[in-house]
């Protein structure tokens, strides 16, 4: 009976095709990359870089300052009493001394950062995407590649942020005064130190945002498919946070191993 209803619906004209032998239907993924060209990354990630430490300037100007004034030993010093001391001695342009040198450091910094850091995110989470140790890894490598490109501007920008405490005229000044006098090892003075602060920086950085950012979509699962700006943002803002508190303390030892010869001759006031 099966066999006889079977033959009834069955339609002579409708012929299987074949499939070829190598035919393998697969799920397409999106790339590890976005869709972007590595070349694309390095521009993008070095606009972003200039813009997001020179809009932040002033505040990284008050922050080296309260990091190196009084000298040696070191005396506690507040926001207001830095910001005053650059007011007093240099007025508002103060804030911006440097900043030259932060552009001639933060785009090549940031075009290498971003570049190894897909690369190396490419290589390190091929089977598992989403795997955040892969990406705090990468961004480990990445820091360590940047800041060699980052840290002699860094050391450059932080000399002319002490403002009437420092003898350079500007970015080339210094670059050859220190040249000069303490010689090319005094540019990298601070990179072991940097990356001891950026690495830890780094790792609790995307750790701490990949945590915060489930957790904000586990609170409101609605916007879990497009994943807006304010759930990035406010799980940046946390992981910069937290990062920042712990890695500090480094920050301080930086930015007196870059200073310390200009705070032997000039003690800052």
């Amino acid at each position: 009976m099966a066999t006889t209803e079977a033959a009834k619906f069955k339609k002579s004209d409708l012929i299987p095709i074949p499939q070829p032998p190598d035919y393998h239907p697969e799920i397409t993924v999106s790339p590890a990359h976005d869709g972007l060209h590595f070349w694309q990354f390095m521009i993008a990630g070095s606009i972003a870089g200039m813009v997001e430490h020179m809009a932040m300037f002033p505040i990284d100007t008050i922050k080296t300052r309260m990091q190196v004034l009084g000298s040696c030993p070191i005396k506690s010093v507040g926001l207001r009493q830095a910001l005053q001391s650059i007011l007093k001695s240099d007025g508002p342009a103060g804030l911006y001394r440097g900043i030259g040198a932060m552009g001639l450091g933060a785009g090549p910094a940031h075009a290498v950062y971003f570049s190894v850091y897909e690369m190396c995110k490419e290589a390190f989470s091929r089977q598992h995407p989403n795997n955040p140790v892969a990406h705090a890894a990468a961004g480990v490598f990445a820091t360590v590649a940047s800041d060699a490109v980052f840290t002699p501007m860094d050391m450059v920008k932080q000399r002319l942020q002490l403002g009437s405490g420092s003898p350079y005229k500007g970015v080339f000044d210094c670059v050859r005064t220190v040249l000069k006098e303490e010689g090319f090892g005094a540019f990298y003075a601070s990179y072991r130190t940097t990356i001891l602060m950026n690495a830890p920086f780094t790792a609790v950085h995307f750790a701490t945002y990949e945590a915060a950012k489930r957790g904000l979509l586990g609170v409101s699962p609605d916007i879990a498919g497009d994943e807006r700006l304010v759930v990035h943002a406010t799980a940046g803002a946390a992981a910069g946070a937290l990062a920042a508190a712990v890695t500090t303390p480094l920050d301080v030892v930086k930015t007196q191993l870059q200073c310390q010869e200009l705070m032997e001759q000039t003690p800052l006031k």
